[in-house]
């Protein structure tokens, strides 16, 4: 489903038009659709009804505590990366018995956190973070369940920088060693063996990557079998892209009816971690002309959205559709523009070669802006962040006030 379409010459959310919600709310600000969050972690879950599984969304694609919220009340589990996640999941009414710990440097206090919280397991990063977690665990008199996670060394064709099952990768042990380390983790008495864990990457459009690294895990497991270590759970990771232009990921259920084909008759629960494919294309971000400038060689569209509001353009050269939220109907001349903000640098837009027709003050809708968009942004330049909104139905609710300048440097002072 579709929860943002033209009506009336006028793009909506839901049941409410965007030009709405930006002179209510003003720009630039991120916007997202309540029922398309919950299609899609409806539509990610149903894949696996009647097998034993828990869906944990990736905090960091978008940590807003109402998506939180909303998600933790439809049954989620949590993907985290730091003790800030933790905290944020906690508030918005997650269950610290869905959370799975990810991340290379889990500091002790982070450790003690979510030991405290009794979180469902920690997933290992390095032999040195297994000796850690054990001491740490030894000192509160705990026992930390553990699942490992292993680097299949499989190429998930995707964006470099968000590649993260290679050898040259920072994350996991390489699958050559992990059958050691679980032998260690084995001895240690302050570690309790749950699972396998393996994440490749983001925005994967592939379904043979996903298949090629469950394979390994699987080897994994009987081996493990073989040497007396049961496994409670396998962790799949998440990594499903999302179409921002005219990619074509697998479907869920395509995704789902092969990786429990894949897992056969084992008597294992399967944890899942998806962020973009359940948030990415459920959220926009509203920005407003601000200028239109004509140079010899290029034409600039520039609005009050800027690289701080939006990284991904800037830091992968990502593409997001850009519409424009009230199409001109008028004479107005479409021409190819570049859409740029007004951050101090030359890295700062949004969008290259765009053909729109626009006058200065129109508002434009910067598409599948719902991951690793406002859980990206800054204060560069001493920019206020956005505001967020969600919008359920024909109703209009304000999870994140925007910032204001006061509060950028309320914590620091002059010296005296």
């Amino acid at each position: 489903m579709n929860s943002f379409t033209l009506k009336n010459n006028i793009l909506h959310v839901e049941n409410v038009a965007l030009t709405s919600i930006a002179d209510e709310f003003n720009t630039p600000c991120y916007v997202y659709s309540k029922s398309a969050l919950t299609q899609a972690f409806k539509s990610f879950s149903a894949g696996f009804k009647g097998c034993d599984h828990l869906v944990c969304f990736a905090v960091k694609a978008n940590p807003s505590l109402a998506i939180l919220n909303l998600f933790a009340k439809l049954g989620a589990g949590f993907d985290i990366v730091s003790g800030g996640e933790l905290a944020r999941v906690l508030a918005a009414g997650g269950d610290p018995r869905k959370i799975v710990f990810s991340g290379v440097g889990k500091t002790e206090t982070e450790m003690q956190a979510a030991l405290n919280a009794d979180i469902f397991c920690f997933n290992v990063e390095s032999a040195s973070e297994l000796q850690r977690l054990n001491d740490v665990a030894s000192f509160m008199g705990k026992v930390a369940p553990i699942s490992l996670r292993v680097n299949p060394n499989v190429d998930a064709k995707t964006h470099p920088y968000i590649s993260t099952g290679l050898k040259n990768n920072k994350f996991g042990v390489a699958y050559e060693d992990a059958l050691d380390i679980y032998l260690q983790a084995a001895k240690m008495s302050n570690i309790a063996i749950h699972g396998v864990d393996c994440h490749i990457g983001s925005q994967i459009t592939e379904l043979s990557p996903f298949l090629d690294a469950f394979d390994r895990v699987l080897a994994l497991v009987d081996a493990l079998a073989e040497n007396g270590i049961v496994i409670q759970h396998i962790d799949a990771g998440g990594g499903i892209g999302i179409c921002y232009s005219d990619e074509t990921p697998p479907e869920f259920t395509v995704f789902a009816t092969a990786m429990r084909a894949k897992l056969g008759n084992r008597n294992v629960k399967l944890v899942f971690e998806p962020g973009r494919a359940l948030v990415g294309n459920a959220g926009v971000l509203l920005t407003k002309v601000e200028y239109l400038k004509h140079t010899e060689s290029k034409n600039f569209a520039i609005v009050d959205a800027a690289m701080n509001d939006l990284m991904r353009p800037a830091l992968y050269d990502a593409y997001h559709d850009i519409k424009a939220v009230q199409p001109r109907q008028d004479d107005t001349e479409a021409l190819t523009y570049e859409i740029v903000g007004p951050v101090c640098e030359s890295g700062d837009f949004l969008g290259h070669d765009r053909t729109l027709a626009l006058v200065e003050g129109d508002v434009l809708a910067i598409m599948s802006a719902g991951a690793y968009g406002m859980s990206m942004s800054s204060n560069y330049n001493t920019r206020p962040r956005a505001a967020e909104v969600m919008v359920d139905g024909d109703q209009c609710h304000l999870i994140r006030k925007r910032e204001q300048i006061a509060d950028l440097f309320a914590l620091e002072q002059c010296l005296p």
